[in-house]
């Protein structure tokens, strides 16, 4: 029976059951770019620059600076791991958490005393620093400063007081200060910022760091899969077949979740911006989804924190911005709003969307498309339409047939190579909004730009056309269990 997992600690339990897949070490490590130093060579993968390779998850035990907490990374940089963690089959991800979305199960406040609370220091006390209470590392030696980079924000609307959690930039910028980035229109707890500037308040919000992995993929979706108003924390709790649990705040009237292993307990000022790195003042801000260092932003909002609080021996859970990790939180969630989208508009047609690592989870989408009648031969080109319908930031798409493996991206590009012709399968939708990170998206990359941020949107249809399906069988083997031969555990050891 898998091991129930409800939390970090529970999910780290499961991790150390599965060959492979959890590495612990006590050797000191200088949070200060080492540490996501040496978990670059381990596991990082995604689009961290080479070499780099996907590996098992790592926790540092000897954290300098910080006696008594560990530091976790890499915990869903495996699309693997992920399944495991999710109870589910690799392929099936996005398909489960389509379900998930439909289906929410909404939080509960817990009862009895919160473990994230078993460990209170408060802003007043004459020792607060958060650079001594939070373990926050940097990716790289130019850094704005430490980050953190898995803190589940959690607030409500001024005007309705609907709740929703989302995945920020968050970077100390003092002993009781973060910054927070907000995409400008991306992000619902930006829009609620925004709302209580315009009425002259300050934004309770609660950040929440080291949680049950189902949080963390549940709070990546965007609109319109999840429009504001919808709390992604149900999602969670559709998941695992349970709500998650909330506690109120020690110190601002605002909810956090139960289990964590931090809690950072602020508001967000209005109508102050800083300077991202003021302190370092390396022109950076940190390592982003695209592979790029990000540069410092000069509009990131204050919050002005008020309380930490932490379990007995906490772990801080931080991941590395390029590495696979934003591949499953960011893709996973991609793939589920692609299918659900394309599922209404024409069921039974779209077998699987994969949303690879090449593409950081958000860029590229590989899109499994079954032509079953004549009528259905440009519908495959219609799905890839919705798709960018599901998620604006979405810039190619890849459409195969159901006879390739669109979770193999050589298989994908075999395709590219035998059922794609450049002149007829290329579709090119010029002077969309797509994604401010990539930094070809910008005039200087090309005068078709108008503006950064806008890019050329692309298709390649490198499906067969329906009527000549005939012509392009691959070569049929026999099928078969080969377990008989290949005994588990004995590939390539000669008999």
């Amino acid at each position: 029976m898998a091991k129930k997992v409800r939390d970090l600690r529970s999910a780290l339990e499961l991790l150390a059951e599965l060959p492979g897949q959890l590495l612990e070490t006590d050797v000191e490590v200088e949070p200060m770019a080492q540490l996501s130093g040496v978990y670059r060579y381990v596991g990082a993968g995604g689009t961290v620059k080479r070499p780099t390779k996907e590996g098992p998850a790592m926790i540092f035990h000897n954290v300098k600076g910080h006696p008594g907490a560990s530091v976790a990374i890499g915990v869903l940089a495996s699309r693997k791991r992920v399944a495991a963690l999710l109870d589910c089959k690799p392929e099936e991800l996005g398909k489960m958490l389509c379900r998930s979305v439909e289906k929410p199960v909404l939080p509960v406040m817990c009862q009895g005393d919160p473990a994230c609370q078993q460990v209170v220091h408060r802003a007043d006390e004459p020792d607060f620093d958060l650079y001594k209470l939070v373990p926050a590392p940097t990716n790289t030696p130019y850094d704005a400063g430490p980050y953190i980079t898995l803190g589940m924000c959690y607030a409500a609307h001024p005007d309705t007081g609907a709740h929703d959690v989302t995945i920020h930039r968050l970077c100390i910028q003092g002993k009781d200060e973060l910054s927070i980035f907000f995409t400008p229109g991306a992000r619902h707890i930006g829009a609620m910022a925004e709302r209580a500037e315009q009425l002259g308040r300050r934004l309770p919000i609660s950040i929440s760091i080291g949680v049950d992995p189902a949080i963390e993929i549940g709070s990546c979706f965007e609109p319109p899969t999840t429009p504001l108003g919808y709390d992604e924390l149900s999602v969670a709790g559709a998941l695992r077949g349970e709500p998650v649990e909330l506690c109120r705040c020690l110190t601002v009237d605002e909810l956090a979740i139960a289990n964590a292993e931090y809690v950072i307990e602020g508001e967000v000022i209005p109508n102050v911006r800083i300077k991202e790195d003021q302190n370092s003042h390396t022109g950076f801000a940190m390592p982003e989804f695209p592979g790029y260092t990000g540069p410092a932003s000069d509009q990131c909002w204050l919050i002005k924190v008020k309380a930490v609080t932490h379990r007995v021996n906490p772990i801080m859970q931080t991941c590395i911005g390029p590495s696979e990790e934003h591949v499953s939180m960011a893709g996973i969630p991609t793939e589920a709003s692609i299918y659900g989208m394309v599922e209404k508009a024409m069921p039974g047609r779209l077998q699987n969307v994969y949303c690879c690592s090449a593409g950081g989870g958000k860029y590229m989408a590989v899109l499994q498309f079954k032509k079953s009648v004549a009528s259905d031969e440009g519908r495959q080109r219609q799905a890839a339409l919705l798709a960018f319908s599901a998620f604006s930031e979405l810039k190619h798409i890849f459409l195969v047939d159901e006879d390739v493996d669109c979770f193999d991206m050589n298989d994908v590009l075999w395709a590219m190579n035998t059922r794609f012709q450049g002149d007829v399968d290329t579709i090119t939708i010029p002077g969309v909004r797509c994604h401010p990170l990539d930094p070809s998206n910008d005039p200087d990359f090309s005068p078709s730009i108008r503006d950064h941020g806008i890019a050329c949107k692309t298709i390649f249809d490198c499906t067969v056309p329906f009527d000549q399906k005939d012509r392009f069988v691959r070569a049929r083997f026999m099928e078969l269990d080969p377990s008989q031969w290949v005994k588990q555990g004995n590939e390539g050891k000669n008999s």
